[in-house]
């Protein structure tokens, strides 16, 4: 159930991330793609990322917390994703852009997604 505690507040910030896309697209009169604004492409871009990798990243964590990871590593890895896509979500979204946001928060997804897999791969040769 932890991994389901942060997929929910994944979902929480993955619908604020969609409203801020409409938001935009209401804002600036576009149906379809970016108009070539600059502010709807990166919200576009924004919801698009976390769209690409925390489906995979929260199946993964899934799995260590079905494969018998420890509750106190799930919730560092939960939080760890929380985090990077809350600080990727806001650097992407600036502009201009504090490159520094971006930059870590692919660093702790990227980080929970090894190390969520390392965990897995542990679990199963251990077993």
């Amino acid at each position: 159930m932890i991994t389901a505690v942060y997929a929910a507040l994944l979902a929480v910030l993955f619908v604020v991330l969609s409203v801020a896309v409409i938001r935009q697209r209401r804002r600036l009169q576009v149906a379809l793609g970016s108009g070539g604004h600059s502010a709807l492409q990166r919200a576009m871009r924004v919801q698009a990322n976390f769209a690409e990798y925390t489906p995979f990243v929260l199946l993964l964590l899934f799995l260590t917390e079905y494969s018998g990871l420890a509750g106190l590593w799930l919730h560092l890895l939960g939080a760890l994703l929380l985090l990077g896509r809350l600080s990727h979500a806001y650097g992407v979204s600036q502009e201009p852009e504090p490159l520094k946001f971006r930059v870590i928060g692919m660093v702790l997804t990227f980080s929970v997604l090894l190390l969520s897999a390392l965990a897995i791969l542990v679990l199963y040769v251990s077993r």
